[in-house]
């Protein structure tokens, strides 16, 4: 989770929500890391968990990651749960829970639905601490720009 902390810090010198992910290999390699880059990039979909599933699957050349887990830094919102479907992830870590968009423990609840083809394995709390500081700092400082 460290390392996603360290994607999601980038992400706040950006400017950016400060989200981060990576992707690790069975074997402990991180294949794929990223930050939130939707300003950047003037697209909504670029969300940490994306741009980092787009990686892993160039990297290895595949659309399925069956013997991949993810680290994210904030519970995955409903399109980032229905990705980690689709592409098959073995394992979800998050560290902060999302009550506004979140798509896994909160809203959508998106692997509770019947229709889903993979449900992953979700552990939760990981490194939340250090998450929740630094999303509370960026949105503070947004507030007071206001």
């Amino acid at each position: 989770m460290d390392d996603a902390l360290e994607e999601a810090a980038k992400a706040l010198e950006r400017g950016e929500v400060p989200v981060g992910a990576i992707i690790v290999e069975a074997s402990g390699n991180i294949i794929a890391r990223a930050g939130n880059e939707k300003r950047a990039r003037l697209d909504p979909s670029a969300h940490a968990e994306v741009l980092a599933i787009r990686q892993a699957c160039t990297a290895l050349k595949t659309d399925r990651l069956v013997n991949c887990d993810i680290y994210v830094t904030l519970e995955p919102c409903a399109m980032c749960a229905a990705l980690i479907a689709n592409a098959r992830i073995r394992r979800i870590y998050f560290a902060a829970s999302d009550p506004k968009s979140g798509g896994i423990q909160q809203g959508a609840r998106v692997f509770d639905h019947k229709q889903t083809h993979h449900v992953p394995e979700i552990y939760s709390g990981i490194g939340e601490e250090k998450a929740v500081k630094l999303l509370r700092n960026f949105f503070a400082t947004k507030r007071m720009k206001l």
